[in-house]
């Protein structure tokens, strides 16, 4: 028997270790089932499972979980990512809290041993957290990106394309993090804004007069090399070509006309500082300007490319830049050069990890050639190759692509894939497999032994994440696995690294393997707050999933977040959801109980086709339905639609109604309608099992083994649900339904006291109602109403009350004695002003422009939803005024 209370947490664990110690999650490439492969986004090895995770792995987990029901060998590769700048931090602070040497004290070898330490200790945490989830990974093939086998991979990569041209070094400006010393890439640039200045200054023009600028970083000043006017600006026309002495450094520069100056932006004039603004530098790069670098990779002031620096600028040497910022500032208001300074609150770019604002740097870093690269990529999404789903997706992809830059692939850290390059005593590089092969190539290039010196730089992480799909599999080796899960079948992600990861994945595989690495991308939004902010620990809206899953169980937050999945759309989790879904698995677990407590239990020998009582094949039908529905949903990635069609015909269909109507005869003379009825609910209550299983693997397992209908682990791979009967019959139980439904709905309007039998008049069509009748003990039962009576109209004659439809069927409710329906109709036309004001007012603001122009994104959709629901509260009140009759 099962237990009464459904306890989560008393399940999970002890079976997600059955089923991984049986192997059920794994792929064999030997089996003779077509392939589905998916591959998990690696999570950083340094992290901790959050509610994105929870999403996109859940989502995955319901893919691969059905199309290893439907007899795919499902194969969802496992791994994590090494992290570099991440790891890096991580260590570095642990060793400063331990008070031991830092990086550079200890050395890279020593430092190296330390992190992979780390890792050996530490790194697996979100591993186990995905556990927790359920996620039905296949875990004994699990990679991680700094393995044997994948650094082999990047090392033949990075050679090939080298070898190919594609690979190459060059000087262009960077994101660079002062406190990590390191090329950063955009995805670890946040902007946040600053409350800063502008302050406005004269340069002199060589000849006489002066033209003033505007800056917010007075302190690259000194790196200045032009100031731009815009070509059609009369205020400037007669200045474009002459100079101006660049103040506190004397260095003569040009006035140029460029589009990239504004007129309606501050004085309409601005200094081009190349080496220190990307903007800039493109501006350079148009008038081939000079470009001296003045900040160090610490962000502090250099003068090596400054000519005879001044006794003032020599005192800048080695000086922070925010402290330069302030001497350089005072300096000029000292000479007369500073006109004015305001308050201008403005959005600086920052690295995510060190937190302090990034740089803008030129320097000498390894490139790849993403325009080549991203050609085939293009074309395989523009031919439907690969597909995004939602399609809005290809936009974004192709605004990206289309203008791409070349891809900065080198990173000054320590932990990461090192570059395979040596460099002999004149600067020659040497890009090889080995050391012994770049000392060979030396040796010819020289003519004689030398030694070589090996690039310090490491890859950007995402070099090795981009050849995930087909490195995990393999490659550069041919392997069985990469035969027949090459390529794989969907990718599911996040919008935000569409040009990170989903790109160069495309890029990667396209090149090296000839075929796609995915056939369609399934994107989805980010998880929001209740109101639709996002989170953040600053607002202290964070929700931790593992915190989620102690309170409601894996299967209620998995359900919660399949049911908010809508395509292209951010969720907003709201714990009363979670509530709701957790009460979802406990109203399951109670139907079990109860038909188990009625003699139903699994039986093999039950054949839906010879069913004739109308319930069961009514239930049959039904079945059917909800299998189609979901079945279609999860081929069309439609999470929502899927939890949508079982919630509605698990909770309404099978657990209420069916139980409802079944209770009668469960409780009645044993015969041949007991036998079906019990046998459709034994039928179908397996099919609800397997439908869930994949949204819900831990409380269906349960109760798959509880009941008697396997192993709990046998449901991993149990046959995927097939519609059995289809043309059903169940036209009565549906009108039925629909009766006790409108009467239950006017009962609620007209606040009719719970306890009260209430009389029910009936009239309309002859078949109609003979259908209703067959069910009177029912919709007495459920309804509480009276023994219908079925007369030629409904209302004549029965006094005041309220009126009902139900298909071809009219219903009429005689209130007389029961409810005041003058004070009803008062109270109802009440709320209905109330709801008509509060409907007009959100309208108008919506309405208006300015309020959509300023407003949040999050406070727009909830005036939004106020709106919808102002608006349904008005229909539901028309409704009850149009039941009370006159």
């Amino acid at each position: 028997m099962l237990p009464k209370a459904f306890d989560p947490s008393a399940i999970e664990s002890r079976l997600y270790a059955e089923a991984e110690a049986t192997g059920v999650f794994g792929a064999d490439p030997a089996r003779d089932r077509p392939p589905f492969t998916v591959v998990i986004p690696p999570p950083n090895v340094t992290g901790s499972l959050h509610i994105g995770h929870a999403l996109n792995n859940t989502l995955q987990d319901v893919l691969v979980r059905f199309r290893r029901m439907q007899g795919s060998d499902a194969l969802w590769m496992p791994g994590t990512d090494h992290a570099g700048i991440a790891t890096q931090m991580v260590v570095e602070r642990l060793l400063a809290k331990t008070q031991q040497p830092g990086r550079r004290e200890m050395g890279r070898e020593e430092f190296l041993e330390r992190v992979w330490q780390w890792k050996a200790e530490s790194g697996g945490t979100i591993t186990r957290q995905l556990r927790r989830l359920g996620a039905s990974l296949d875990w004994p093939r699990e990679r991680f990106t700094m393995d044997e086998g994948l650094s082999q991979a990047v090392l033949e990569v990075f050679v090939r394309l080298h070898e190919e041209g594609l690979i190459y070094r060059d000087t262009r400006l960077v994101n660079w993090d002062p406190v990590f010393q390191t090329a950063i890439s955009d995805l670890e640039v946040e902007s946040r804004e600053v409350k800063g200045t502008i302050w406005t200054l004269r340069y002199p023009v060589e000849g006489g007069g002066h033209i003033e600028v505007a800056t917010t970083r007075p302190e690259t000043m000194l790196a200045d090399t032009a100031v731009a006017v815009h070509p059609e600006d009369e205020r400037f026309a007669a200045l474009v070509g002459r100079h101006v002495i660049l103040p506190l450094v004397g260095r003569r520069i040009p006035i140029v006309a460029d589009a990239y100056s504004d007129p309606e932006k501050g004085t309409g004039a601005v200094k081009i500082t190349p080496a220190h603004d990307f903007n800039d530098y493109e501006v350079g790069r148009r008038h081939e300007l000079a470009m001296p670098s003045v900040l160090d990779e610490s962000a502090r002031v250099t003068l090596a490319e400054i000519e005879q620096p001044s006794p003032f600028l020599r005192s800048l040497e080695g000086m922070d830049r925010f402290e330069a910022r302030q001497r350089i500032i005072a300096e000029l208001d000292a000479q007369g050069l500073l006109v004015q300074a305001e308050p201008h609150p403005h959005q600086v770019p920052h690295g995510d990890r060190s937190g302090v604002p990034i740089e803008p740097r030129l320097t000498l870093q390894w490139y790849c050639d993403a325009a080549t690269l991203a050609k085939p990529a293009i074309e395989a999404v523009e031919t439907g190759r690969t597909r995004f789903v939602p399609r809005q997706y290809e936009n974004l992809f192709f605004a990206w692509m289309r203008d791409i830059q070349p891809w900065c692939i080198s990173r000054q850290l320590w932990w990461g894939h090192r570059i395979p390059a040596w460099y002999g005593p004149d600067g020659t590089v040497f890009v090889k497999r080995s050391e012994a092969e770049a000392l060979e190539a030396a040796q010819a290039h020289y003519g004689e032994p030398v030694e070589l010196r090996r690039d310090a730089d490491v890859l950007d992480t995402w070099f090795s994440s981009a050849l995930w799909p087909f490195s995990t599999l393999g490659w550069p080796g041919d392997t069985a696995e990469l035969r027949k899960h090459y390529p794989t079948d969907v990718l599911v992600t996040g919008f935000d690294i569409i040009f990170f990861w989903v790109a160069r994945m495309m890029m990667m595989g396209l090149h090296f393997m000839k075929e796609v690495p995915f056939r369609d991308v399934v994107i989805h939004g980010l998880v929001r707050d209740a109101k639709g902010q996002k989170m953040s620990k600053s607002k202290g809206n964070v929700m931790d999933p593992l915190d989620l899953i102690d309170q409601h169980g894996a299967d209620a937050v998995r359900f919660t977040l399949c049911a908010l999945a809508s395509p292209g759309r951010d969720i907003k989790l709201d714990p009363q959801r979670l509530d709701g879904y957790r009460a979802f698995a406990t109203k399951l677990w109670n139907a079990a109980r109860f038909l188990e407590m009625n003699g139903v239990s699994p039986n093999p020998e039950f054949n839906p086709a010879t069913v004739r009582t109308p319930l069961a094949r009514w239930l049959l039908g039904k079945s059917s339905a909800a299998i189609a529905a979901a079945t279609e949903s999860l081929e069309r990635f439609r999470f929502d639609d899927y939890a949508a069609a079982l919630y509605g015909f698990t909770w309404n269909s099978y657990c209420d109604w069916f139980i409802e109507f079944a209770k009668p005869v469960l409780n009645g003379p044993d015969g041949p309608e007991k036998d079906e009825v019990r046998g459709a609910a034994q039928h179908v209550l397996g099919v609800i099992l397997r439908l869930l299983h994949p949204v819900m693997p831990f409380v269906t397992a349960e109760l798959w083994e509880q009941l008697g209908y396997g192993k709990a682990v046998s449901l991993t791979t149990t046959e995927w649900p097939r519609a059995v009967l289809t043309d059903a019959e169940g036209e009565g139980i549906d009108l039925a339904i629909a009766a006790i439904g409108a009467i239950r709905s006017a009962r609620a309007a007209l606040n009719v006291p719970a306890g009260a039998a209430l009389p029910l008049r009936v009239s309309g069509s002859m078949s109609a109602a003979q259908d209703l009748a067959a069910f009177t003990a029912q919709i007495m039962r459920l309804a509480r109403v009276e023994a219908p009576q079925f007369v030629a109209d409904a209302a004549e004659g029965a006094g005041p009350g309220a009126s009902a439809a139900a298909g071809e069927l009219s219903l009429f409710l005689p209130l007389t004695g029961v409810v005041d329906l003058a004070a009803e109709r008062t109270r109802l036309s009440r709320d209905r002003t109330k709801a008509e004001s509060e409907r007009d007012k959100l309208a108008k603001k919506l309405g208006n422009p300015g309020f959509r122009a300023k407003a949040e994104e999050s406070v727009i959709a909830e005036t939004e939803e106020r709106l919808a629901e102002a608006e349904a509260e008005l229909l539901r009140l028309d409704a009850a005024l149009s039941r009370i009759a006159s």
